[in-house]
């Protein structure tokens, strides 16, 4: 599941709280990246868990309500959302079951705010357009959750506010995490039953020890990088650019040295985006003439066996300096 967009992330993040605390210890840093690393993954078993959360109150709330309904001589409310077969296969995967055993922390300890879902979710379009429906299969039953998911819970204000007061590591992974709970729903096959499998911490090993060796290298070489960025802000103060400019493109460097199987234009077009999530709003277009200009010299002496790949004349001219 730990992808390159979160590792990413995750070193940008690291990188400047590693310069920023003052207490430059690598092998500290390094546990400090892997513990961050393994919190996105607690998360992503998190937000599976808050599905079997809110079907097990939806059940609480169907036993009430069919003790008064009873006791009035009413027709029994439906069973269908409760009984979602979806829901009744995540509830006893083993992996997730496995995950909950050992977590400190549950949406247990939160009942109000699950409480709150479903009724978001008992009142939307989308619930009662699943309650009212003749199709009664897997597939319906899944694509209810995953479009529950889109709408009332990947964007959801309390959910947010209540994640954060949990850990500061899930603020920026949340939305990285999101995508691969939706990817999951997807994968679901009711023939698996409990032994879906859900998706692994690390696509591979790749992934691990692209994160370590990434960052070992921003920190290490660290003075190389900076004097390449020196010689490439001739016509600019180097001294007067934002901290944070200098911290991404000191890590998109080290990318592009460090992993020569990844092309340049894929390391220049991500750290441009996270440019433009963590600096200022004219980062974007510097970071891209800068690093563009840097790929060129690292080519050009030998320091780099890439090839550059050729861009529209437009991008060419968005990414001069100033």
């Amino acid at each position: 599941m730990i992808n390159r967009e979160l590792i990413r992330i995750k070193i940008v993040q690291l990188t400047y709280a590693y310069y920023q605390n003052g207490n430059k210890n690598m092998d500290i840093a390094e546990k400090e990246l892997s513990f961050s690393l393994s919190k996105a993954y607690d998360l992503y078993n998190l937000m599976l868990s808050l599905i079997v959360a809110v079907t097990k109150e939806a059940g609480r709330r169907l036993t009430i309500a069919q003790g008064k309904a009873r006791r009035e001589g009413l027709p029994e409310p439906s069973q269908r959302f409760v009984f979602n077969r979806f829901a009744l296969q995540l509830e006893s995967n083993y992996q997730l079951q496995e995950f909950c055993e050992t977590q400190k922390r549950s949406w247990a300890d939160h009942p109000e705010f699950v409480g709150k879902l479903f009724e978001q979710i008992e009142q939307s379009q989308i619930y009662k357009e699943y309650m009212a429906s003749d199709t009664e299969d897997y597939a319906t039953d899944r694509e209810l959750w995953r479009r529950i998911y889109r709408t009332l819970i990947q964007e959801n204000e309390d959910l947010d506010q209540l994640l954060e007061e949990q850990s500061l590591y899930w603020n920026d992974d949340k939305e990285v995490v999101d995508s691969f709970v939706l990817k999951t729903i997807k994968r679901f096959e009711e023939k698996n039953g409990s032994k879906q499998e859900l998706l692994p911490e690390y696509d591979s090993d790749d992934e691990r020890d692209y994160a370590r060796k990434l960052f070992r290298a921003t920190i290490l070489n660290a003075d190389d990088y900076q004097h390449f960025m020196t010689e490439a802000s001739r016509n600019w103060d180097f001294s007067r650019l934002a901290f944070m400019d200098v911290i991404i493109m000191q890590i998109a460097i080290a990318e592009m040295l460090t992993f020569p199987n990844i092309p340049i234009s894929v390391t220049i077009n991500e750290y441009v985006e996270l440019s433009k999530i963590y600096s200022t709003p004219r980062s974007g277009a510097y970071i891209n003439g800068m690093l563009d200009t840097i790929a060129r010299h690292l080519i050009r002496t030998g320091r780099m066996m890439k090839q550059m790949t050729p861009r529209k004349k437009d991008e060419q001219d968005e990414s001069k300096l100033s």
